[in-house]
């Protein structure tokens, strides 16, 4: 049977927590892709509807391949990883038939997905530090005007990658347009001494 594999992108566009759920079939793969920055927490819960003779693995890996999370057979749980560099990360769903050749329903697997200040536990947080619930408050505050921070200055940082972008690909284009007006200038030149020339031969001017 064929193998079947579909790639979802789910833009940080999405925010810090998401959730999805989509049908998965027999001998088939689905990746879900996420752009994460450097040094956030990501969580996440799965729920894979039961179906006989059929399995269901999941695995998160980042862009270069490595392995983040592994499990075979899963039906529900939960994963954590922390991002060492900022990269785009794969959550894949991959689903084979363990027995016979038959025609299987669909999978309904559920995906709830949290980072950075959102994927923290506030509450354990809390008790191992021994916080009451006004300094518990303001810690949470706190972990939040940090994410905030980063990802304005991750913001900012990418505005001035896409202005030098910006700016190379303007100069380039400058360039291209004054090599092509000389040449067209230069090939109009050519082509009225050579009329000239042509007419007088055939005398048709002076």
């Amino acid at each position: 049977m064929s193998r079947l594999c579909v790639f979802l992108l789910l833009p940080v566009l999405l925010g810090p927590a998401s959730a999805i759920q989509f049908y998965l079939p027999v001998h088939s793969v689905k990746c879900l892709q996420e752009d994460i920055h450097k040094n956030v927490l990501v969580t996440g819960e799965y729920e894979v509807s039961e179906e006989p003779e059929t399995t269901t693995n999941l695995k998160i890996t980042d862009s270069a391949g490595d392995l983040l999370f592994n499990k075979e057979n899963i039906t529900s749980g939960k994963f954590s990883f922390t991002t060492e560099t900022q990269d785009r990360f794969n959550i894949c769903f991959h689903s084979t038939l363990t027995m016979g050749d038959g025609k299987v329903p669909d999978r309904l697997v559920t995906l709830k997905t949290k980072h950075g200040v959102d994927a923290l536990n506030q509450e354990e947080i809390a008790k191992v530090e021994k916080l009451n619930p006004l300094e518990a408050k303001l810690r949470t505050l706190e972990h939040l005007s940090n994410s905030m921070a980063d990802d304005f200055v991750y913001m900012r940082k990418r505005g001035k990658e896409m202005r030098r972008t910006n700016a190379s690909t303007n100069t380039r284009v400058l360039f291209i347009n004054i090599i092509s007006v000389s040449c067209l200038c230069s090939m109009a030149i050519w082509q009225v001494f050579y009329l000239r020339r042509f007419f007088r031969t055939k005398k048709l001017i002076e």
